[in-house]
């Protein structure tokens, strides 16, 4: 049984570079909430001495009086609810759909070959262009918003994971060869381990891009949802509900990276023991 190591194991020198190294993270997270502090007062205090007009810019203390009276309507978490399903369920369902899709392209390198262009001409069509057709063919409905987000997530979880397999060395592969294992055995016992890293960074992709094919497409036909309040704030030039509604985007979008993050750790640490 392996002895763990324990602080008391290192040298002075190295203790000394540890406790550097944790001063160095906890300067750079202090950074992080100062800046974003630093930019809520001044935005503030920018309204308050009229530095700039609450009514095009809004304000903290505006978007904050904004999101009281959606909880106070009982219509915040129902606008929550709905679009973090639709991109949950669009994120989920991308990136297995788009990792099952990239381990089929690597098994076959000829249709591989064969669907690459297409993979590159998807990735560069701008897909609100495919709202109307989504529409027609899923209804104006939630439906279409998850399909949204599915296809934006989709090929960019295809291009990152496929490029992800094909940076394994071949001298591993051929190893395996040599000794005899299956193109499944290669896959579970080298290019799949290997490429977690790439997986989770394209995961973290993922969660941007599906936000992003969800807003559009309640831009498009949804009438509940952020993405709606976005665009009903706008129409009647209720900036102080886009801005609220903005904020509350922003930090969904980064809760949801921050798990995806968690998980990537836990994959770190669980390589790491292996």
């Amino acid at each position: 049984m392996m002895k763990k190591t324990t602080i008391h194991d290192y040298s002075k020198e190295h203790i000394a570079y540890l406790n550097a190294i944790k001063r160095k993270n906890i300067f750079i997270s202090c950074m992080r909430y100062l800046i974003i502090i630093v930019f809520i007062l001044f935005w503030e205090l920018s309204a308050m001495l009229g530095w700039s007009d609450p009514f095009i810019s809004s304000s903290p203390s505006r978007f904050i009086v904004s999101i009281a009276n959606l909880y106070k309507e009982g219509a915040l978490f129902k606008h929550i609810g709905i679009t973090l399903f639709e991109t949950v369920v669009g994120f989920v369902v991308g990136t297995v759909l788009g990792t099952l899709i990239a381990i089929l392209l690597w098994w076959s390198n000829t249709l591989s070959r064969i669907l690459d262009p297409y993979l590159v001409v998807l990735n560069a069509l701008p897909k609100i262009a495919l709202g109307p057709i989504l529409i027609v063919w899923f209804g104006a409905g939630v439906e279409s918003i998850i399909v949204m987000g599915l296809l934006i997530s989709l090929i960019v979880t295809i291009m990152s994971v496929l490029a992800g397999f094909n940076e394994i060395t071949d001298e591993k592969q051929f190893l395996m060869k040599t000794l005899g294992a299956t193109k499944y055995q290669i896959l579970t016992m080298v290019v799949l381990p290997a490429s977690v890293p790439t997986i989770m960074n394209a995961l973290k992709l993922s969660v941007g891009m599906s936000w992003v094919g969800v807003i559009v497409g309640e831009y498009l036909v949804s009438k509940s949802g952020l993405g709606y309040l976005i665009v009903y704030g706008g129409q009647v030039f209720k900036l102080d509900l886009v801005m609220a509604s903005i904020v509350i985007l922003c930090i969904l979008a980064a809760l949801m990276y921050y798990v995806v993050a968690y998980f990537e750790k836990r994959m770190i640490k669980w390589r790491t023991h292996e």
